[in-house]
């Protein structure tokens, strides 16, 4: 079992930045790829950010220059910094993270950007 415990949304004005923390915990033998997913009301769970473990990173169209993914691997930890955030980028997001051939979400974390 895979415990991941997401911290650092909130609101935010349009322009405005946001740092998302991850922390994973539980029986973790080894952790492949991380990323961060988000969810709008009404609308699909889609990959906002993801991270291997090589380093290499990939993130969605709308987010590419204004987000960035890191990891702390001694910490188990995922980062999400978001700058010039815009209303749409107003949603819950979730960190996740591949190990042990399954996909540990955690619960979200609600970022809102006001206009």
């Amino acid at each position: 079992q895979v415990q991941m415990v997401e911290s650092g949304g909130g609101l935010v004005q349009a322009g405005g930045s946001l740092r998302l923390s991850c922390t994973a915990s539980g029986r973790i033998f080894s952790i492949n790829g991380m990323g961060w997913y988000r969810q709008a009301p009404g609308k699909q769970r889609e990959l906002v950010a993801g991270i291997i473990s090589g380093g290499n990173t990939n993130y969605a169209d709308s987010v590419k220059g204004r987000f960035g993914i890191s990891r702390d691997t001694a910490k188990r930890t995922l980062y999400l910094q978001m700058n010039s955030l815009k209303p749409e980028d107003t949603a819950v997001y979730y960190c996740a993270a591949d190990s042990g051939g399954s996909r540990w979400f955690g619960q979200g974390t609600q970022v809102t950007v006001s206009s």
